[in-house]
C-alpha cells in the first residue's frame, strides 16, 4: 500500500484581497506536498475560504453586496494568486458549499443526540474581526481584543454551547501521548496555563444575533459559530457524512495516513483544543500535527493592510518569477518562526543562493564540460581522490538528510542543507583548478571526474529543490542532459552519472543589482496593489 499524506492550510478569512503574508502558508504547503510526493507519497492538498460569519456580514453590507456576492468576488482572488504562485492544492472548500453545509448540519445533530451541545444564554464581550468571544479578564479594563487591539462589544444572547470538560481528559491524554501534536512545541505550554489551567469554559457553538452562517436544522433562528463552522472544513472536504466518502476513508480513517494540519498562531487555540474535542466527540481521529508556523514581518511588525506595509506576490512574481518567490518564503523565513521581509533581504537572498550559489555553478559546469569535452561528459563511476570522496558524501548526507527534514517539516533547514553542498562543490572549483587540469594531458581521468561531481551536485539540487523551483527545475536537467530517470529521488540512490550531453542555456537566475532593485522593491511597498500590480 502507498504511503499517504493530507495537508491543510488554514482556510482563509475572505474580507480583503490577499497579500504576500496569505500566500506564505499556501506556498509552504505546497512545497511540503510536492517535497512528499517527490519522496513516494499519495498526497491531497486542501486549502480554501471561511466565508461565514458577522463580519463578512458587515463588510458586504458596507459595499452595498449580498455576503455571496462579496466572498464569491474574494475567492476569485484568492484562486488567482494561488494560479500564479503554482500551488497545486487538490481542493478548494468553500464554507458556504452545499457539501459543507451538509456535513456541518449532520454533525451538529450528532452534537445534539449525544449530548455534547446544550442551550444556554451567553454573555460577554466580543470582537466582530476576530469573530471571538472573550472574558472581562481578558479584554482588561480598556475592554479591547487581546488579539488584534480593536475595542469589544458586550453581547448577550441564546446560544448552544459545546461541553469541554466532557472531553477534557481525552485532550490532555493526546498531548502526552503525542508530543509532536502541536509544535512547535512551545505552543502546547501556552495552551494549556493560557486556557486550559485557567479553567476551560464551555464554547459557544451557535450565534441568533446575525443571519450569515449555517441554520441549525433543530432550531432554525441559530446559526452555527464561526469556529465549529470552519473547522469541519477538513472533513466535510473529504466527504464526510456524504454520499461519497471515499478521500475521506482513504486520507483520515486510514491509520497509515498521515494527517497535517498548517495554522497561523492567532488560530492554535480552536485547533489544538476545540478540533480534538469535536473530532473525539464524532469518534474520529485527531491530526497527527497542528504546526504553527510563524508570521511574515514587516520592519514596523505585522504585515497588515491597515498599517499600509503590505507586500503583494503579484509585482513579485512579475519581476523575478515564481521560483524565486518561492524559494525567498522557504529559505529566508525558518519554518514555525517569524520572519521578516525587506527588500534588502530579499535581494540579498536571490543574488547569493540562486543566482551565485546555484545559477553561476550550473554555468560553470556546462561552459567547462564544453569547452573540455565538447558538451559529452564522460560516466562517473567512482571518486578519485579525497576532494572527490568529500563532496560525494556531503551529497548522499543532503539527500538523507532532506528526507528526514521534510519528514520533520523543518522544511528551511531541508532547503539550506542543499544550499551548504552548493557552496562546497564552489569552493571544490577552485581547489581542484580543472583548467589547470585541462593543460595536463595525464590529468584527464581527473578533469573528467570533477565534472562529474560538479554535475552529480547540480543533479541533486535540481531534484530536491524541485518543489520550490517548479519551472527552473526542469532547465537545469535539460542544461545538464538528465533524462527523466534521474530526476527523481529514487534515483538519487545512486549519486554516481552516466554519460551526459549537455547543452549550456539561458542563466537560471541572472544576478541582481542590488540598489536598483532595492528601489524598486520599496517603491512598489508604498503604492497601493492596484498599482504595485500594474
Amino acid at each position: 500500500m502507498s504511503k499517504k499524506f493530507y495537508i491543510t492550510t488554514p482556510i482563509y478569512y475572505p474580507s480583503a484581497s490577499p497579500h504576500l503574508g496569505h500566500a506564505y502558508c499556501s506556498v509552504m504547503a505546497d512545497i511540503i506536498r510536492r517535497s512528499k510526493a517527490l519522496m513516494g507519497y499519495e498526497t491531497y492538498f486542501l486549502t480554501g475560504l471561511d466565508e461565514h460569519g458577522e463580519k463578512i456580514e458587515k463588510n458586504a453590507e458596507s459595499k452595498g453586496m449580498t455576503p455571496q456576492e462579496f466572498v464569491d468576488g474574494v475567492a476569485e482572488k484568492f484562486l488567482a494568486l494561488w494560479k500564479l504562485l503554482g500551488i497545486t492544492n487538490d481542493d478548494f472548500i468553500r464554507t458556504t458549499q452545499p457539501r459543507h453545509v451538509s456535513t456541518v448540519q449532520k454533525v451538529f445533530s450528532r452534537f445534539l443526540k449525544e449530548g455534547d451541545v446544550y442551550l444556554s444564554k451567553y454573555k460577554g464581550w466580543y470582537c466582530v474581526h476576530e469573530e471571538t468571544f472573550w472574558t472581562e479578564t481578558q479584554v482588561g479594563k480598556e475592554h479591547v481584543c487581546p488579539e488584534c487591539g480593536r475595542p469589544v462589544e458586550e453581547k448577550e444572547e441564546e446560544a448552544y454551547f459545546f461541553s469541554c470538560g466532557k472531553h477534557l481528559p481525552a485532550l490532555l491524554k493526546l498531548f502526552e501521548e503525542n508530543p509532536l501534536f502541536i509544535t512547535p512545541t512551545g505552543r502546547k505550554t501556552e495552551m494549556i496555563n493560557n486556557f486550559i489551567a485557567p479553567g476551560l469554559n464551555d464554547l459557544c457553538v451557535t450565534r441568533t444575533t446575525f443571519r450569515w452562517g449555517i441554520p441549525v436544522k433543530e432550531d432554525q433562528k441559530h446559526v452555527v459559530y464561526v469556529w465549529l463552522d470552519a473547522l469541519l472544513n477538513y472533513v466535510s472536504a473529504l466527504g464526510y457524512l456524504q454520499e461519497d466518502d471515499s478521500l475521506f476513508q482513504k486520507f483520515w480513517q486510514d491509520p497509515d495516513s498521515e494527517i497535517v494540519h498548517l495554522v497561523g498562531a492567532d488560530i492554535t487555540r480552536f485547533h489544538t483544543i476545540y478540533w480534538p474535542m469535536f473530532l473525539e466527540s464524532l469518534g474520529l481521529r485527531a491530526p497527527d500535527r497542528i504546526f504553527v508556523h510563524g508570521l511574515m514581518m514587516m520592519k514596523d511588525g505585522k504585515m497588515s493592510k491597515s498599517k499600509g506595509n503590505v507586500v503583494y506576490a503579484e509585482p513579485l512574481v512579475e519581476r523575478y518569477g515564481v521560483d524565486a518567490v518561492r524559494y525567498y518564503l522557504a529559505s529566508e523565513i525558518v519554518f514555525g518562526t517569524d520572519g521578516q521581509f525587506t527588500p534588502e533581504l530579499f535581494v540579498d537572498r536571490l543574488n547569493a543562493d540562486l543566482a551565485n550559489n546555484l545559477g553561476n555553478l550550473l554555468n560553470r559546469t556546462v561552459s567547462m564540460i564544453g569547452k573540455y569535452f565538447g558538451g559529452d561528459l564522460p560516466e562517473t563511476k567512482a571518486d578519485l581522490d579525497e576532494e572527490d570522496r568529500k563532496l560525494s558524501e556531503a551529497i548522499r548526507e543532503c539527500v538523507r538528510s532532506y528526507g528526514e527534514n521534510v519528514d520533520s517539516l523543518k522544511v528551511t533547514e531541508a532547503y539550506r542543507g542543499i544550499m551548504d553542498v552548493l557552496s562546497m562543490a564552489n569552493k571544490y572549483i577552485d581547489t581542484k583548478a580543472p583548467w589547470a587540469l585541462a593543460k595536463d594531458p595525464g590529468k584527464r581521468d581527473e578533469l573528467a571526474s570533477t565534472m562529474g561531481h560538479l554535475a552529480m551536485a547540480l543533479r541533486m539540487a535540481g531534484v530536491l529543490l524541485s518543489p520550490i523551483l517548479i519551472t527552473k527545475a526542469g532547465s537545469l536537467f535539460e542544461q545538464l542532459g538528465l533524462p527523466s530517470g534521474l530526476q527523481t529521488f529514487a534515483s538519487l540512490e545512486d549519486i554516481y552519472l552516466p554519460a551526459l550531453r549537455v547543452e549550456k542555456g539561458a542563466p537560471l537566475f541572472p544576478r541582481l543589482d542590488v540598489q536598483q532593485e532595492t528601489e524598486w522593491l520599496k517603491a512598489v511597498m508604498a503604492a497601493p496593489k492596484e498599482k504595485a500590480a500594474a
